[in-house]
Parts: C-alpha cells; sequence; structure tokens
C-alpha cells in the first residue's frame, strides 16, 4: 500500500463508564457486561462509587458513554411496598448512580440502563415505579425465576429506534426482575411491551438514552446490537465529532 494513504490517525475506541454492582474491600461487575462493550468495538471502564455530583461529572467528561447494569431494588419514584422476594435497596450505590446518570445527561452522552439501570434512569427523569408489578398492575404475570419464569416475548414498537437495530418487531427475551415501570419519565417513550402490558423497552426520540428491563448482555449476539448502538454514538464523542444532544 502507497504510505501516503496509510491513516496516521487510528480510531479511538469509545470508552464506556460501567456503574459498579458490587463493593466492599473492592468494586466489581459482573463479566458480561464487559464482555458486551467490548464485542461492540467499546473499551469498558468501571466506575468508582461517586461521592459528589462533581466527581461525577469529572468521568462524563473524561468518558464517552454509560452503562447502568442490573442491581437492587429501586426505591426513587416507587409507587407501593417492596416485596421480601427482592433484593434490598443499596443506597450507596443508588446514590452513585444517580449522580452518574445526571452527569452523562448533563453531558448529553448516551447511556444504556438494564433491568435496575433502565427503572432508575426513568425515575431520575421523573418516572414512577412499581414495587412489585405483578401484584400491582392488573394481569401482570411473573417476571421473575424466583416466580416461575425464565424468558418471554416481547412486542417491539415499529418505529422505534429499538426495532430498528434489530430489524425485528417482535423478540424472546430473559426475564429477571420483581419491579416495572409504571409511568414514563421526561423525553422517554415505550419501545416495547411484554403481552401481559409490562414495559419492557424505553427510549429517547433521539436514541440517545436506551433502557431495557431484559439482560441483553446474556443473551449472546442477539443482545449485542444494543451496545453497538451503545459504542457508536459514543464513539462519536471519542472521535471528536459528536454534537450535544
Amino acid at each position: 500500500m502507497d504510505a501516503s494513504l496509510k491513516c496516521n490517525n487510528p480510531v479511538t475506541p469509545a470508552r464506556i463508564g460501567i456503574a459498579v454492582q458490587r463493593y466492599d474491600s473492592s468494586i466489581a461487575v459482573e463479566p458480561p457486561y464487559l464482555t458486551a462493550v467490548v464485542s461492540a468495538g467499546g473499551h469498558p471502564v468501571l466506575l468508582p462509587l461517586a461521592d459528589t455530583l462533581a466527581q461525577a461529572r469529572s468521568y462524563a467528561a473524561a468518558l464517552d458513554g454509560l452503562v447502568v447494569p442490573g442491581g437492587p431494588a429501586v426505591t426513587d419514584g416507587l409507587i407501593g411496598e417492596l416485596p421480601e422476594d427482592l433484593d434490598p435497596p443499596q443506597p450507596r450505590r443508588t446514590a452513585s448512580d444517580r449522580l452518574y446518570l445526571q452527569a452523562f445527561l448533563e453531558a448529553g452522552k448516551p447511556i444504556l440502563g438494564i433491568c435496575y439501570g433502565m427503572q432508575l434512569l426513568n425515575a431520575v427523569l421523573g418516572g414512577t415505579i412499581y414495587a412489585d408489578v405483578q401484584r400491582q398492575l392488573e394481569g401482570a404475570r411473573a417476571h421473575s425465576p424466583k416466580r416461575g419464569a425464565e424468558q418471554h416475548p416481547i412486542e417491539i414498537a415499529p418505529e422505534s429506534h429499538l426495532a430498528r437495530l434489530l430489524g425485528r418487531t417482535t423478540w424472546t427475551v430473559n426475564t429477571r426482575h420483581l419491579q416495572a415501570l409504571a409511568t414514563i419519565g421526561r423525553g422517554l417513550r415505550v419501545s416495547a411491551r411484554a403481552p401481559d402490558g409490562v414495559i419492557e423497552a424505553i427510549e429517547s426520540p433521539d436514541g440517545r438514552l436506551l433502557g431495557v428491563q431484559f439482560h441483553p448482555e446474556r443473551m449472546g449476539s442477539e443482545g449485542l446490537p444494543l451496545f453497538r448502538h451503545l459504542v457508536s454514538l459514543a464513539g462519536k464523542f471519542a472521535s471528536g465529532n459528536a454534537e450535544r444532544f
């Protein structure tokens, strides 16, 4: 190849912050989240617990996108009482995640919220959360292995970003939750529901914000388009070509 045609500016991988799931003497996140980001072409960065908004903003400035993974009970925007078979709240983690969500929202950078992460994103934007959707939403079925559920189909809005990413309007997904969205937060819209009416995905009209109630990181190649979407949008910040949404 002619040396004049060689690229002297290699593409910088999008740096994707991943909020912690567990913390004691160290911080940790389940490996499938890291694998999914890497497989999508991104560079995962494990985020420390944030104590202040200034700290969260410093990471939002340095990184290009955010994943808030599955986690404990959500108490923000809560309707009803938490069931006994739900993992208890982790106030320290939730406070940190709330700060990171606010910082990345302010920065206009893409966010993928998964299960707990979708619920908290919705709550931060003013939405509400069922404490126990099976008992609070008429017609709702079990959505957790704790109650005998493993997977179910979802119906995806045809004009949604999710439908475009997946190239389909129906999908069978895993299910591992007891809580669910009740009302939708500011600037969000429903992009998928289960047959019983439970909200399974939300998004912003520009596609920058995406939340799913299931776990795409555990769905192999089928779930990878969601991470590719995040990394693609984040890549615009990595390359310096992004415009603020």
